[in-house]
């Protein structure tokens, strides 16, 4: 009984083989490559430390010819917790596909946000979208995150921890979310401030 040579073996030894031409040889290196970058993506969609919440689910419709077409309208948070946060909206005939939508939508429109030791924002922010005004102020260490509807969302899922914010007009939470993702995008350190004034960190606190 003759032992047949595995795919593997074989395409070892048609990478090895002295007279394999170089069309061949670029072909198996390509599909190396890809395998590759294959095992690379999977793992680095495992070790993600990724959150997803959703915020708002809505049944909408749309009118066209033949009458009403509906679907469904998801609003997602997504961040790391780790000063990195965005908000997206997907939709879908059916409520898993409108949530896949939404998170790459949020994962396309990421906000970095400078933390302080305490978890905290730098400085206070005020954003605005539509019709909806968003106050966040900074903190001591232990207050928790005082805030309210998608507007807490944000900022637990941005890995703010110590806040104060005030939702100032529209109780719409896709307008307060994007109005916090606003206010968020705005903050600057007294580092950065400082460099772009062009003076030092003792003017600025004077």
């Amino acid at each position: 009984m003759t032992d047949t040579p595995t795919k593997q073996e074989i395409q070892s030894k048609n990478d090895n083989v002295p007279g394999a031409t170089p069309v061949e040889q670029k072909k198996n290196n390509r599909n190396d490559r890809k395998r590759n970058r294959r095992g690379d993506s999977k793992n680095l969609e495992r070790d993600s430390d990724w959150q997803e919440r959703v915020v708002q689910i809505r049944r909408v419709s749309k009118t066209v010819k033949g009458g009403k077409k509906m679907s469904f309208r998801a609003i997602v948070v997504v961040g790391n917790e780790k000063g990195q946060v965005g908000v997206g909206v997907g939709k879908a005939g059916d409520v898993i596909g409108a949530v896949r939508k939404g998170v790459s939508d949020g994962k396309k429109n990421l906000v970095r946000v400078p933390l302080t030791p305490n978890n905290s924002i730098p400085t206070l922010s005020i954003g605005r979208d539509g019709a909806a005004n968003v106050l966040i102020r900074p903190a001591a260490p232990g207050t928790g995150v005082i805030a309210g509807g998608s507007i807490r969302t944000v900022l637990e899922l941005a890995g703010i921890k110590n806040v104060l914010a005030k939702r100032l007009g529209s109780k719409t939470p896709l307008n307060n979310a994007r109005a916090a993702m606003v206010a968020l995008s705005q903050l600057r350190t007294h580092k950065s401030a400082s460099r772009e004034r062009g003076i030092s960190l003792e003017q600025l606190y004077s």
